[in-house]
């Protein structure tokens, strides 16, 4: 077999063979570069072409249902000139060196909507690479110039010669291909933007083929879950398994090494769960949490009600407090947010088997393959080459698969180290274990005063923000901590784009009673719903439309105040601002997030004694160049939906340190019938693509909560049924 090789990022020859098959992809440099089999640890590659013409894109993020198998795959499609239907498929192993997330640094992973931003033209030149030196090949063999060539579904053609590319896979591994291939202009596009190109997962999702983690089922593999203490901070002291030995099926019981559970291991997962039950531990909860949620809301308002710890602004807070005072109308209101679950369809799992070599595969849905991959040759005692990751699908995750401790695929590898690692052991959650996990959205509180003159305009914003941050005493710290702040925590409230003169905000920490992590959309989830809010009602104190009023306020010439304004007209023109039936009202909320710019107008019918009915949401995205239009409706439709339904009724809540809530009948998420229609309306963009995942989520609720506070309470608490919120 002979393929293309590089060690400088450039392209090299290697003897060529009917077997050949073509490896393109960029090199860490960012030169063109194209790798054999016997050689490929200086590159990144992402496409493949076989000898039989067989196109196969390597997908470097992970797929939980926000279609990067389909992104990615479309860059490589359309540059190389074939068709979705010819070009399949795999996902990367776990090689930071290779596949890193750019955005990121030196590590492999999936999150911050940054899929396509990061991968846009590594994806597009790895593809036009391909088929550059494919054309140089038909060039070669026809004696035809390349001008007079062209590539098109997968056929070259042209001066009256026409074969499928396969028969130049060989001859095109002898070739240098340049650094900087030819991409295609905007113009030239067929799939880039294309609305009826479909996803790539849908088929294999339908038929049943494709393969989650929680679909996995090894020869002799043993089952594993974990009794693990109820509160944060406990440990194991001892436990009694004389009556798991009854249940049919258990093999063992034995303590974790580092303490934070009991690994029962059963022949199925039904017998490891039964044998769970008749489990009696006695945990150790010494230093152990004991707060409650009602402790720490008191923590939390208290903080607010102070002065902060950090000035985010560097504004002086007595200056704008003093031009508050001074103002025509003053604007006040105290808000606060619950821990939140991730809840993901697919409950966490991971399964763990030895290869012949000493080494271990990890099959996992893996969100930041860097990350446990590190772990895993930590505790096994291995170098990097022999621990694998097998990415899988996910069935969501929403930043539950990603956790700074890498704590489920780490349970599962203390429980394969205690065996004798014949057989692969597979570590199932139950849905109780996964909401009672201890990994949540933060809870966090807001005050914000807001000053108006005469003219209803904004003259002074006081803005204080308490909460759990989700960075700091873990390796993340770096990234998103800066001279004592979390900016994870204020995402969404400064920098603000809205034009606000004499603007202060601050933030004072206070220490997480459970474990907290990032959330769809992270900060964005409670601070587009306090700006917004607050927007709203500053401009119902103004008299003024709620529309015209951020319009006022985003008046300026920043790219972002353009690209605002542009989601924010759209959205109402589409909705029929200001036109609702007779009985309804219209809330909007306007919001960047992850690169890109979301408007939503939420239209209800009813009441909040009676019932409050979402009848639609009219929703303008501005994402950039939209590769997938059906992927980014769809990442909208999700993103809105996820955010409402925590919105109305969902909160993880703490009684002496052990959360409450077990299963969707007291976390439920959105149902069907909760919401009527979704409309959204994709710009047309020449801006480079930025993320989708997530930026859907942050403007929901604060719409939501206009359109109720348009003809009834302001709601400051979430969630809002438990502030007297009825839905029909």
């Amino acid at each position: 077999m002979s393929v293309l090789t590089s060690r400088r990022g450039f392209l090299k020859g290697a003897a060529a063979s009917t077997a050949a098959v073509l490896v393109i992809g960029v090199a860490p440099s960012g030169a063109m570069a194209a790798g054999s089999a016997a050689d490929t640890t200086m590159l990144n590659p992402f496409v493949k072409i076989a000898a039989d013409g067989t196109v196969t894109a390597i997908v470097k993020h992970f797929e939980k249902g926000q279609g990067p198998a389909t992104g990615l795959t479309t860059l490589i499609a359309e540059e190389l000139g074939v068709s979705m239907d010819a070009i399949h498929y795999e996902f990367a192993p776990s090689n930071p060196k290779l596949y890193n997330n750019t955005a990121f640094g030196p590590i492999q992973g999936t999150g911050g909507s940054t899929a396509m931003f990061n991968s846009f033209q590594q994806y597009r030149k790895a593809g036009a690479a391909a088929r550059e030196v494919l054309l140089q090949a038909a060039s070669h063999a026809w004696d035809v110039p390349v001008a007079q060539l062209k590539l098109e579904d997968g056929v070259i053609s042209g001066a009256g010669n026409k074969a499928p590319i396969g028969e130049f896979v060989a001859a095109a591994s002898t070739l240098t291909a340049p650094e900087e291939p030819r991409l295609k202009d905007p113009s030239e596009f067929k799939l880039i933007g294309n609305a009826n190109v479909r996803r790539k997962d849908t088929p294999p999702k339908i038929n049943g083929t494709a393969m989650y983690a929680m679909d996995m089922q090894l020869d002799n593999q043993m089952v594993v879950v974990i009794k693990r203490p109820t509160r944060r901070g406990g440990t194991v002291a001892s436990f009694d398994d004389s009556a798991a030995k009854d249940v049919k099926g258990f093999i063992r019981a034995a303590t974790l090494p580092n303490k934070a559970g009991v690994a029962v291991y059963a022949e199925n997962t039904w017998a490891a769960l039964q044998a769970r039950e008749a489990l009696d531990v006695t945990f150790d909860n010494a230093a152990a949490e004991r707060r409650s949620s009602e402790d720490v809301y008191k923590e939390l308002m208290a903080a607010v009600n102070t002065a902060p710890e950090y000035n985010l602004t560097k504004n002086d807070q007595a200056e704008i407090a003093g031009a508050i005072e001074k103002a025509d109308k003053v604007v006040e209101e105290t808000f606060y947010f619950p821990l939140l679950a991730h809840a993901p369809m697919e409950p966490l799992t991971c399964t763990i088997e030895a290869t012949e070599d000493g080494g271990v595969i990890l099959h996992d849905g893996a969100q930041m393959p860097t990350s446990p991959h590190a772990a895993l040759a930590q505790i096994f005692q291995l170098p990097m080459e022999k621990v694998q990751i097998k990415t899988m699908f996910a069935g969501g995750s929403f930043g539950r698969r990603a956790t700074p401790t890498v704590d489920y695929q780490v349970e599962a590898a203390l429980a394969f180290v205690m065996t004798d690692r014949t057989r692969p052991v597979k570590l199932v959650w139950s849905r109780e274990d996964d909401i009672t996990g201890g990994y949540y959205r933060p809870a966090f509180a807001h005050k914000v005063r807001v000053g108006l003159d005469a003219d209803g305009n904004i003259v002074g914003w006081d803005h204080r923000v308490a909460g759990q941050s989700i960075s700091k005493g873990t390796p993340f710290e770096a990234f998103s901590v800066h001279d004592g702040v979390d900016h994870l925590s204020v995402e969404g409230v400064t920098p603000t784009p809205y034009s606000i003169p004499g603007m202060f905000a601050g933030l004072t920490d206070i220490k997480p009673a459970t474990t907290v992590l990032w959330w769809r959309s992270v900060g964005h989830t409670h601070t587009a719903y306090v700006m917004e809010s607050m927007m709203d009602a500053a401009a119902v104190a103004a008299g003024r439309d709620p529309v015209e009023f951020r319009l006022a306020h985003l008046a300026g010439d920043t790219a972002d105040q353009k690209r605002l304004t542009g989601v924010l007209k759209l959205a109402a023109e589409k909705a029929g601002w200001g036109n609702a039936e007779n009985g309804r009202a219209q809330g909007v909320a306007v919001h960047k997030s992850f690169g890109s710019y979301v408007a939503e107008v939420v239209e209800i019918s009813g009441d909040t004694e009676n019932g409050v009915k979402i009848e639609k949401v009219t929703c303008a995205v501005d994402c950039g160049i939209p590769v997938n239009p059906d992927v980014i409706k769809a990442q909208m439709e999700g993103g809105i939906g996820y955010g409402l339904g925590h919105a109305m009724r969902d909160e993880i809540t703490l009684e002496d340190g052990e959360v409450i809530q077990q299963n969707f009948p007291d976390y439920e998420p959105l149902r069907i019938g909760d919401i009527g229609e979704i409309e959204t309306h994709i710009v047309l963009s020449t801006e480079a693509p930025t993320g989708v995942g997530e930026p859907g989520t942050p403007p929901s609720a604060p719409a939501l909560a206009n359109a109720i506070a348009a003809k009834g309470p302001r709601v400051t608490e979430l969630p809002m049924n438990k502030a007297g919120v009825t839905f029909a």
